[in-house]
Formats: structure tokens, C-alpha cells, sequence
């Protein structure tokens, strides 16, 4: 594994290790990120995803919403503190950082929260699917209204679905 050295004493920089692997790269890049995202509590990582191009995804959503311009600001800033990293000396890397999408499932808690009131289409993991308005987010579970029946035999009720059993969660478009 090649390194760099510290004013040539010998010690190897923890900066610059071209042979590692996808999981080490990610590890090394969360923690860049969470070192970005300090100076604001509203915003968080929610996934890196990272190609054999080297081409790094991240996902930031925020309480409040993510703009533009804010993933704007952290792509930059993250551009710079990989580029400064000596990770890829030739600057061999791609960057792209945005939010999720609705097309994307939900995959923290905090994202479930931000997400209440909204319609979401729960997958399980043995396959049944449950459709309504994201009521709750308790601890370990989420709460769904749904509606049963039509006109005067329509019935509210909630469903309780367990985090564990949950295999996916998309945000359902309304028209």
C-alpha cells in the first residue's frame, strides 16, 4: 500500500490510501461529511453510494427540506476536502451530492418523521403492501391511516407497522 509520508519521518499520512475498498472509501467519506454537516443540526446523511468509476452519490435530507443551493454548497465543500485528502491523487473521482427523491425509499427514522402527515406505500418483508397517510413514527413502528370501505361505510383505522418488518417505504404521489 503506498502512502505518503509526514516532512519524511517515516509515519504514514492517514490521508491517502489508493488501495481501499468500497466500504473503507465509504467510512472515510461519512466521516467527512458528518464532519461537514456539524454546523447544521437540520441537515443529515442519509446514504453514499460509490461506482467502480469512482463516481461518489450522497444523499443529505434536512427536517425542513433540502434546497439546491445548500447541496450546491455541500458538493463543493466536500469536492474540496476529497480532493485535499490525496485519496485520488489525480483527482480520478466524480461527486454528486443531492437528496434522495421520491422515488427513493425511506431508509432513517428521522426521514419517516420528517414525512409524517404525507401518503407512503409500505412494502413488508413478506411481501403485503399497505397504503395511507403516515399518522406517527413511534419508536419502534410506524403508525398508517388507512381508510376502508366507501361512502357512509367508510371506516379509519390504524395500522401498526413494526420497523423490522418493514422492507421498504416510498413516498406515495398524490395527484
Amino acid at each position: 500500500m503506498a502512502s505518503e509520508t509526514k516532512e519524511g519521518n517515516g509515519d504514514r499520512s492517514l490521508l491517502f490510501f489508493p488501495d481501499m475498498n468500497t466500504e473503507q472509501q465509504i467510512q472515510f467519506l461519512d466521516s467527512l461529511v458528518n464532519g461537514l454537516l456539524e454546523s447544521d443540526p437540520n441537515c443529515f446523511l442519509v446514504e453514499i453510494k460509490i461506482k467502480p468509476t469512482n463516481n461518489f452519490k450522497v444523499f443529505l435530507d434536512a427536517d425542513g427540506g433540502l434546497s439546491i443551493d445548500k447541496c450546491v454548497a455541500y458538493n463543493r465543500a466536500l469536492y474540496k476536502k476529497i480532493d485535499e485528502s490525496g485519496l485520488f491523487p489525480n483527482g480520478d473521482f466524480s461527486l454528486e451530492v443531492s437528496s434522495p427523491g421520491l422515488d427513493e425509499p425511506l431508509k432513517l427514522r428521522r426521514q419517516y418523521v420528517k414525512n409524517i402527515g404525507r401518503q407512503v406505500e409500505v412494502v413488508t418483508i413478506d411481501g403485503r403492501k399497505a397504503e395511507g397517510k403516515l399518522n406517527s413514527v413511534l419508536e419502534n413502528e410506524i403508525v398508517l391511516e388507512q381508510t376502508e370501505g366507501k361512502g357512509k361505510k367508510q371506516v379509519i383505522k390504524n395500522n401498526h407497522i413494526s420497523f423490522d418488518q418493514i422492507k421498504h417505504t416510498r413516498i406515495a404521489v398524490v395527484f
